[in-house]
């Protein structure tokens, strides 16, 4: 015991002469407040494995009940098996809430662990490996479990569940469920529900080939038990296997509306036919239903009169996406002429090409919105949080402050912005600009060698960069908003080479010729941002240097997540040296997506992004682009964090393998959750590749799309 004693005192001296900083503050000397708002934000692992071995004091509060009652796995990308079964051992029975989503590079035997934290509460298996005996398991020894989210995968079978596992899913309030198979999966045992989040992800067929059918769930019980449900979500990945299921787990609710059913939201990619049993749904929810939050399918909405007759109770959550409403409609139907909607929080009228137009479906492109009907949505919902405009062309009309801009400038609440480029066009040239030079979109035709233009060694080119011009709309609406966290600014064209299930796209449409005015100087403008931290740039065919990317690099410091795609003229990558500058002051960078034709990622490029020390994940989209293998493995030498990437080129299967097989042996041993993806971007394989890739990567950096409004707030964690 004394030489343990003396132990913890070498270690308390230690600790002491590493924590005392200049002017001879020493960290311990914060109050107990200040230090476990700092330990908050240490991942789990390294607070109960490392900090509490520190010293005495921050041992003590390294166990304290508000740091050790919610453990966070998510993007723990360091925590090994042997880490997570350690936290466990050590704390297990203290926690109350664990979040595992996403955590695919652990075996379903460490997960099996999990069984030793009787009281939780709460607990994310999204994205784990975890067969039906193994569920059983971990699921019978947690008797106070109200919230669970877990996968349903090929192979699930309910008969194997345990009594005292149906036992736990009886009482089961909050099921978060993503389907991998047709299967009903746990529903039908969780009798308490008021919480059902469903997420379809099933292919069309299996990897022999075999076309997959919802007939496959008959025989299973067909019974969920929605009297108590409150919450109703379903998102569908494209294949008509996935129309085909949710169709079961809504004919259930079309014989009887729950009473107390407050929010019901089915996202779905295209047309998604209505039927007899939906019909009676829609009706039995718009007499008995008084809703909070509703999304449903276009093909629903379009030419019905059904928003007229639903009724709402402080809404925050609408989704009208794809949707054919004409401005009349959302003015008379969801904001009732102008009522208060002062609770509505999220609003998401992406793909709504008509929602700012009087009542005319024959809208073309180039004609301006109705500003009247834009001032009465921002007067009605005046506390905004999440807009998304996205996926269409809003253009305005000269007029002093009737511009989309200035009209959106009155939403001070705003922390996420999706806008079409487009939209954020100056009505009129202005006098103290030159007009921009047309670009060029498509790819020159003839024999001549394609540019590929990587990170010129000379003198930078902007060295009087253009600054966000004052009378710009754009740059006066970013000075409105400075608390933005998050901003997309979509070309209204704009289609990613790499779309869900299908083939890559080889052509794209060109942008929309307002947006040929939005250039270097509305990219600077971004950088008053000082709170942003997710920025997405796509279609913007009059970026000349890209300089109002370093301008961002520069002024906006939180930045973590940047997808930039289809910068200005297709044949030519012009923003790379204004792009090595940026990386260069992104400390706090975690995800960068770059989609661009003819992107030569070499040596000098990879050079610059080595100085993203918090880099994690990384994708790029180039179709007849180019990768050095070696300069690749260099970098991934030299950024440790990188656990994610993926590169979709024009380089040949050969090399891509090469590549791929290159960096899984030098790097996967250190990395458990490394993720490596290269492969040709137009290769008829890529389907089958993508297939492969963990949801968690495929859905928030692989695959390109507007992530504004997509969900309600808090929505599951």
């Amino acid at each position: 015991m004394a030489s343990s004693g003396e132990d913890m005192h070498s270690e308390d001296d230690a600790g002491t002469s590493a924590a005392t900083v200049a002017g001879g503050i020493h960290l311990l000397d914060f109050s107990d407040e200040i230090l476990l708002h700092i330990l908050s934000h240490v991942p789990s692992t390294d607070l109960v494995l490392s900090v509490q071995r520190t010293c005495r004091k921050l041992a003590a509060l390294s166990l304290d009940k508000s740091l050790i009652h919610t453990v966070l796995l998510q993007k723990d990308y360091q925590a090994s098996e042997d880490k997570v079964k350690q936290l466990v051992k050590a704390i297990g029975r203290e926690i109350q809430q664990l979040n595992m989503a996403g955590c695919y590079w652990l075996s379903g035997a460490t997960v099996e662990h999990v069984a030793r934290c009787r009281n939780l509460v709460k607990v994310n298996f999204s994205g784990c490996h975890l067969t039906s005996l193994r569920l059983s398991k971990v699921l019978s020894a947690l008797q106070h479990l109200r919230s669970l989210a877990i996968d349903v995968s090929p192979g699930f079978d309910a008969g194997q569940l345990s009594s005292e596992c149906k036992a736990t899913l009886s009482r089961v309030q909050e099921l978060r469920q993503t389907l991998f198979t047709p299967s009903y999966g746990v529903v039908p045992c969780c009798t308490s529900l008021q919480k059902l989040l469903l997420y379809f992800e099933i292919l069309d067929r299996t990897r022999e080939g075999a076309i997959l059918s919802g007939q496959l769930m008959v025989g299973q019980s067909n019974v969920p038990h929605y009297q108590n449900l409150r919450v109703f979500y379903a998102r569908l990945a494209p294949g008509y296997i996935n129309q085909e299921v949710v169709r079961l787990y809504l004919a259930v609710l079309s014989d009887r509306t729950p009473e107390n059913l407050h929010a019901f939201l089915i996202s779905v990619p295209g047309s998604f036919a209505e039927s007899g049993a939906t019909k009676n749904l829609l009706d039995s929810m718009a007499r008995n239903a008084c809703l909070d939050a509703l999304q449903l399918p276009k093909s629903w909405l379009n030419g019905s009169a059904l928003l007229q007759h639903m009724r709402f109770s402080n809404p925050f959550y609408f989704s009208f996406s794809r949707c054919s409403l004409s401005g009349g409609h959302l003015i008379q139907r969801v904001i009732n002429g102008g009522r208060d909607l002062r609770s509505l929080a999220s609003l998401n009228l992406s793909g709504c090409v008509h929602c700012l137009s009087p009542d005319t479906l024959f809208r073309k492109a180039e004609d301006e919105i109705d500003s009247s009907i834009l001032e009465t949505l921002v007067g009605a919902c005046c506390n905004l949080r999440h807009l998304n405009l996205s996926a269409a062309h809003h253009h305005s009309a000269e007029g002093l402050g009737r511009h989309l801009c200035q009209l959106l400038a009155r939403l001070r609440h705003l922390r996420s912005l999706a806008l079409p480029v487009c939209a954020v066009a100056d009505s009129a040239p202005r006098a103290d600009r030159a007009p921009a030079p047309p670009a060029m979109h498509a790819v020159p035709r003839g024999f001549g060698k394609k540019v590929r233009i990587g990170v010129p060694s000379g003198p930078s080119p902007f060295a009087g960069q253009p600054v966000p011009q004052p009378a710009s709309v754009f740059w006066s609406l970013l000075r409105s908003v400075p608390f933005l966290e998050r901003l997309e600014l979509i070309g209204s064209n704009f289609s990613s080479a790499m779309p869900r299930n299908e083939p890559a796209i080889r052509n794209s449409l060109p942008p929309c010729s307002r947006a040929q005015s939005v250039g270097d100087a509305e990219v600077a403008a971004i950088g008053q941002l000082a709170f942003l931290r997710h920025l997405t740039l796509a279609q913007l065919p009059s970026i000349l240097t890209g300089s109002g990317l370093v301008s961002i690099g520069l002024q906006c410091q939180q930045l973590q997540s940047l997808s930039l795609a289809n910068l200005g003229m297709m044949g030519k990558v012009v923003y790379m040296s204004a792009l090595s500058d940026m990386l260069k002051h992104c400390r706090r960078l975690k995800d960068l997506r770059l989609e661009q034709p003819y992107f030569s990622a070499n040596a000098q490029f990879f050079q610059a992004l080595s100085q993203c020390s918090c880099l994690q994940r990384l994708c790029l989209v180039s179709r007849s682009g180019t990768l050095q293998p070696d300069a690749v493995v260099a970098f991934m030498g030299r950024c440790l964090h990188v656990v994610v990437c993926h590169m979709f080129t024009g380089e040949s299967l050969a090399t891509c393998k090469s590549l791929q097989q290159s960096l899984l042996r030098s790097f996967q041993a250190e990395r458990p959750a490394l993720n490596v993806v290269i492969f040709p971007l137009l290769h008829e394989g890529l389907t089958d590749v993508i297939r492969d890739v963990p949801l968690v990567h495929l859905d928030e950096v692989t695959l390109f799309k507007s992530r504004v409004a997509e969900e309600p707030p808090n929505l599951w964690w």
